[in-house]
């Protein structure tokens, strides 16, 4: 399935089903991380239930410290 990943089209296996697979299957790990998915925010608690489909928009915003 194809989905827009931070602007990008990215082909994504049919068995990748909710956000946190997809954050699994993209090898995510920073521990502060923010998820619009179709244009709206989703709260942590919400990542295993939210089932992703072909075509949806998913964007993934990290905070990175540095100084």
């Amino acid at each position: 399935m194809d989905l827009l990943i931070n602007g990008s089209t990215v082909n994504v296996p049919k068995k990748v089903e909710t956000i946190t697979e997809l954050m699994q299957h993209l090898e995510l790990k920073s521990p502060v991380i923010i998820v619009e998915y179709n244009d709206e925010i989703l709260k942590k608690d919400e990542y295993k239930q939210t089932n992703i489909n072909n075509g949806d928009k998913v964007e993934f915003i990290q905070f990175v410290g540095g100084g």
